[in-house]
């Protein structure tokens, strides 16, 4: 426990919670890296379809890419009207739940957590993969390596999420700066390449194919609407902080998806081969200097690192689903560290499984990204749509009409990404989502009735105390410390105490009874003893049997009151019997019966040449 404490700190104070909220530049590192590094491999997924009619097919990656800019703008106007709207965070689930009702909401919910928990696995595994191509000799601890990160990046939000957003903050602004610079520098003075020859127009080519190809580069939008959900992470003014980071979220990625396609156009590259084309745009701009390096080994890192995205995102959204009920109530509780925690280790085994299923393999998992996120997109745009109509604040009419194009063009995304990837593993996703959904109906369906049988909310009936009880302690035939402790409180409960022993039929077993009624006799308690003799070698299934032969009053209630040894370490419990354990199990589903405990803990007592006071 202590290296536990090492490793996620101590225990904040609710008061303390103002350190772990996050400014702009933290929300960037925090909640933004999933959006931003999505330019390692957006803009070569769509330069990958592109190329497919020949090398003149890349000459279109520059008007695929606008419009993948265009579609970017609207999302972070967009979303910045959500993060005034609703600045207790949840993004398109919180939208959904107010203006599209119970199944807007579950379906967003469930999109949502299905593209975070792939979020998490991608990122890492495009991490490593970027560090197992540069260094091939690693490539068969691929696997290892992407669990080590996940377990970094766990362990991290276990602190909080101020903590990790300052520990990502230096990698992710070199990333963003230096990116930046060799862009603009490959844009004004690029540096000598032999680039290759292109035809200068654009091959003819059908509206499908670029639709695909536009579906393919929908991945570098991932990752837009996670401030969204994230807005109580941020200082005071939430909002104010929330929306300055997406806009420049959106300014960055904007800036770099337009300069990596002006640049490959410029210099000729063109996907393929185990270097990316961000990389063969970045050797191009700077050639293989410190620079190339630096920058090549800060976006292994920050790949890595984007899976923080959604360790931002989620635990926020699984604590909304969780006080409406979709949820376990525990995902709504916050740790020793104010952060949700349940939430951080679902997410986390999740995405361990994923990665393990594919061996860590980016490419396996790509055909199932980006359709949870265009999934809440869409449903967050329609949602806003409605909530403008319903409360026409000021300008309504051209907010409505942003929202309302937005809902259209992530509509259409969402079924050309649906239509292009499904053979290729878009079915597990569309199979998922409704399973997540019939969990979040019958997880309600369950509070609803505890709420019934509760009457949660209502007034109780005038309250009556029960007569004291009847109190059962079922002890062994030795007398000892424990026993002595568990009678005294049965004491203190009742008068009326019965001490229960069960002994086996046999020569044996006879004469440990008779010895053991003669110390009882001569200990001489106020405490009636019951031994009862058993035919089979069942301590529970007699003591059964005799608590429902036991004589009371209608009100009068029976409680067991079972003795318990709690060693001091895990070992030395595994050479205790669990009599204890095994009584409990089998009255717990006795309505008619109390159970309780007296907990001995071995080692806070006293040594055997102590005196112990009576």
């Amino acid at each position: 426990m202590d290296i536990w404490r090492f490793l996620v700190g101590r225990p904040l104070k609710s008061g303390e919670a103002a350190k772990e909220e996050i400014g702009t530049s933290e929300g960037l590192a925090a909640l933004s890296l999933d959006a931003l590094t999505s330019v390692a491999y957006g803009p070569e997924a769509i330069a990958i379809v592109l190329v497919g009619v020949g090398a003149a097919g890349i000459r279109l990656l520059l008007p695929v890419s606008l419009a993948i800019i265009g579609l970017l703008s609207i999302l972070v106007l967009s979303y910045s009207q959500v993060i005034e709207v609703y600045p207790q965070g949840g993004g398109a689930y919180a939208v959904s739940r107010e203006n599209l009702g119970v199944a807007g909401s579950q379906l967003a919910g469930a999109a949502l957590i299905v593209d975070y928990i792939l979020t998490v696995a991608i990122s890492i595994a495009a991490g490593i993969g970027a560090l197992t191509s540069t260094f091939p000799s690693l490539l068969p601890l691929t696997l290892p390596l992407c669990l080590f990160v996940l377990a970094i990046v766990t362990l991290l939000n276990l602190r909080g999420v101020g903590e990790s957003a300052r520990a990502f903050l230096l990698p992710t602004l070199v990333f963003v700066v230096g990116l930046l610079a060799v862009l603009a520098w490959g844009l004004i003075h690029p540096t000598i390449h032999p680039k290759m020859v292109i035809p200068s127009q654009s091959p003819p080519v059908s509206l499908f194919f670029v639709a695909k190809a536009f579906a393919a580069g929908l991945t570098a939008l991932t990752g837009v609407e996670a401030i969204a959900n994230g807005v109580p992470l941020f200082r005071e003014p939430r909002v104010v902080r929330a929306r300055r980071t997406e806009w420049l979220l959106g300014t960055f990625l904007g800036a770099m998806l337009l300069g990596i396609a002006l640049l490959t156009i410029q210099f000729g590259v063109l996907p393929g081969g185990h270097v990316t084309l961000l990389s063969k745009i970045i050797s191009a701009s700077v050639g293989h200097g410190w620079i190339f390096f630096v920058l090549s080994l800060d976006i292994m890192v920050v790949l890595g690192l984007a899976a923080n995205t959604s360790f931002g995102g989620l635990p926020v959204l699984a604590s909304l689903l969780a006080r409406d009920g979709y949820l376990p109530r525990g995902f709504a509780t916050r740790g020793d560290r104010l952060v949700f925690e349940r939430g951080i280790w679902v997410l986390a085994i999740a995405a361990a499984m994923l990665l393990i299923a594919v061996n860590g393999n980016t490419q396996a998992l790509i055909p199932m990204f980006a359709i949870g996120v265009f999934t809440g997109f869409t449903l967050s745009q329609t949602g806003m749509v409605i909530h403008w109509i319903k409360h026409r604040p000021k300008f309504w009419k051209a907010r409505a009409g942003l929202n309302l194009l937005g809902a259209l063009l992530t509509g259409i995304a969402t079924t050309l990404f649906v239509i292009t990837k499904f053979v290729e593993g878009a079915w597990i996703v569309i199979l998922v989502i409704p399973v997540l959904i019939f969990l979040f109906r019958r997880i309600h369906r369950y509070y609803d009735g505890v709420a019934q049988i509760l009457h949660l909310g209502e007034i109780p009936s005038p309250l009556v105390a029960f007569h004291k009880p009847l109190v059962v302690v079922p002890i062994v035939p030795v007398l000892s410390t424990l026993t002595r402790r568990a009678l005294a409180h049965a004491l203190s409960l009742s008068d009326h105490v019965i001490a229960v022993v069960v002994l086996f039929e046999g020569e044996d077993d006879d004469a440990r009874a008779k010895s053991f009624e003669d110390a009882w006799n001569k200990w001489a308690p106020p405490v009636r003893l019951v031994v009862v003799k058993s035919q089979y070698h069942s301590v529970v299934r007699p003591l059964l049997r005799f608590i429902g032969t036991l004589e009371r009053r209608a009100d009068e209630r029976v409680v067991v009151l079972i003795p318990e040894i709690i060693p001091g370490n895990l070992p030395a419990s595994l050479l205790h019997n669990r009599l204890g354990a095994a009584v409990g199990a089998a009255l717990h589903s006795r309505t008619d019966v109390v159970l309780g405990t007296v907990p001995m803990h071995l080692a806070e007592e006293p040594q055997p040449d102590s005196t112990e006071p009576s």
